[in-house]
């Protein structure tokens, strides 16, 4: 099954909250994100990237959708990039919005975590 680039016709979720598609892209873990990733929805996001960690350690977050990330969302990230690492995998971040990427910049996770403008090269 190919992952192919979100269209933007998906149906924003609700305010406040965060929806996780699960897919599967050549043996590639790829979880869409689309909401807001705060301290509310941050379980689900480190319960969807847990159960990746010994089985499928390759994963790559489309962040297309996603509105907003504060540092709790940041920490998930680092979290989670360091336990698929040391899996011998990676965790891979594709097209994060702008307001997600203002936030990887200002925090400077952009020069730790795998950033890629697309979901294709993300995959690649």
């Amino acid at each position: 099954m190919t992952q192919q680039e979100p269209t933007g016709t998906q149906p924003s979720p609700p305010p406040g909250s965060l929806t996780i598609q699960d897919t599967n892209a050549e043996g590639i873990r790829v979880l869409s994100l689309a909401g807001e990733i705060d301290h509310h929805s941050g379980p689900a996001l480190h319960q969807a990237l847990a159960e990746s960690d010994a089985f499928r350690p390759r994963v790559v977050l489309d962040l297309s959708l996603v509105t907003f990330m504060d540092s709790s969302g940041i920490n998930i990230l680092l979290a989670a990039h360091h336990t698929h690492t040391e899996a011998g995998g990676w965790l891979r971040l594709a097209a994060p919005s702008p307001a997600v990427k203002r936030t990887l910049d200002i925090i400077g996770a952009d020069t730790v975590l795998d950033c890629h403008d697309t979901l294709s090269q993300a995959l690649t």
